[in-house]
């Protein structure tokens, strides 16, 4: 039996400017990372995020540059946008009051993956 999800992972072709991308303009505390397997894991909350290194030339190419389905909570959306924006990260949806009533933006990573960062709600 599942008991939850554990972890995600996104793939990426440039391990270094990801990390840097997730630790330093998301924000994400980098639990760990290999650099010759290229692979981090960075702390949240409720779950795993993960990075992993792919080659362009590899089967596993079509995972980078796409919509990941990936999406970070935050408290206050409106401050995190202002926050992340003013890092310089490329959002390709500002804000947005979604018809079943959550608040979600989305933005891109240096190697094209799309997440949707989302503020958190009260699911219970």
């Amino acid at each position: 039996m599942v008991a939850r999800v554990w972890y995600v992972t996104v793939y990426v072709f440039e391990f270094e400017d990801a990390v840097e991308f997730y630790r330093d303009r998301i924000g994400l505390p980098l639990r760990f990372m290999d650099e010759e397997f290229g692979y981090a894991s960075f702390g949240t909350e409720a779950m795993g995020f993960a990075i992993a290194r792919v080659d362009q030339n590899s089967e596993q190419a079509s995972l980078v540059g796409r919509h990941t389905g990936v999406g970070l909570g935050v408290p206050d959306l409106a401050a995190a946008y202002a926050e992340l924006r003013g890092r310089g990260v490329e959002f390709t949806m500002p804000p947005t009051r979604q018809a079943w009533g959550g608040l979600l933006s989305m933005f891109r990573d240096p190697d094209g993956n799309v997440l949707f960062l989302d503020q958190l709600r009260d699911e219970s």
